[in-house]
């Protein structure tokens, strides 16, 4: 029960949501193994978190490769003796009208929101397996719960991830808990990843007036995090009051 001295492996750590999450838990006594692209802004996180008293290591991780999920699994396990938790959190969102054809970026939210979402699992399991114990947390959105033009395909990937979470509680027994986080539009820098000139001002402009901080999300993952081992905290949704 709690956060102290637990082992949390986290994707998408560098920015938003992935990055409020590890400075929460890091606060909460735990050691926090993060993971992104971005080189310079992890090391400038595990500073921060170093600074405030908390322990954090991090690995250059593309989500899109399955090698970089085992590496940043082995170094959660080489430095801190075990995996506790992995929060599957990396996700990008360029979305578009159908019409607009932009396949490419249909194409990188399937690999990166889906495919990164399946190997960070798959990485963790054989950990979680040995220890008898682990618990996943995946991230997904409250796009996949009230479906809206322009984010057919980006809540397609987020619901299939949510199919996947609910399977693998069924199939994962007493010793693996799993939950899956909803946030809503959250004040992050989800827009930059859209090419539509027209979707991501309007994205933009709903953000500026509706948007909570990503600490909202992270305070999520702790409470699920820190439950007693026999509670299981199945899915969240945690949105902005004012959000339809």
């Amino acid at each position: 029960m709690g956060i102290e001295g637990k082992v949390v492996a986290i994707t998408g750590a560098s920015s938003g949501i992935g990055r409020a999450t590890a400075k929460l838990l890091a606060e909460r006594g735990a050691f926090v193994v993060l993971g992104a692209r971005r080189e310079e802004a992890l090391a400038s996180i595990v500073d921060e978190i170093a600074t405030a008293g908390g322990k954090a290591v991090h690995k250059t991780t593309d989500v899109r490769q399955r090698s970089d999920l085992d590496a940043l699994v082995a170094l959660a396990i080489e430095q801190g003796g075990r995996l506790d938790v992995i929060v599957n959190n990396a996700g990008i969102g360029p979305i578009s009208r159908f019409d607009g054809l932009r396949v490419e970026d249909w194409d990188a939210m399937i690999d990166v929101n889906l495919r990164g979402t399946l190997y960070g699992i798959a990485a963790a399991l054989p950990a979680f397996q040995r220890q008898q114990s682990g618990h996943i947390i995946n991230i997904v959105s409250t796009a996949g719960l009230k479906i809206l033009p322009t984010m057919g395909v980006y809540a397609a990937t987020k619901n299939a991830v949510r199919t996947i979470s609910e399977a693998l509680r069924q199939e994962a027994g007493p010793n693996l808990r799993v939950t899956e986080i909803s946030p809503g539009m959250i004040s992050t820098d989800f827009a930059s990843s859209i090419t539509d000139p027209g979707v991501k001002s309007a994205i933009g402009e709903r953000g500026s007036k509706l948007a909570i901080p990503p600490a909202s999300i992270a305070r999520g993952v702790v409470y699920s995090i820190e439950q007693p081992a026999d509670v299981e905290v199945g899915s969240i949704v945690i949105r902005p009051t004012a959000q339809d």
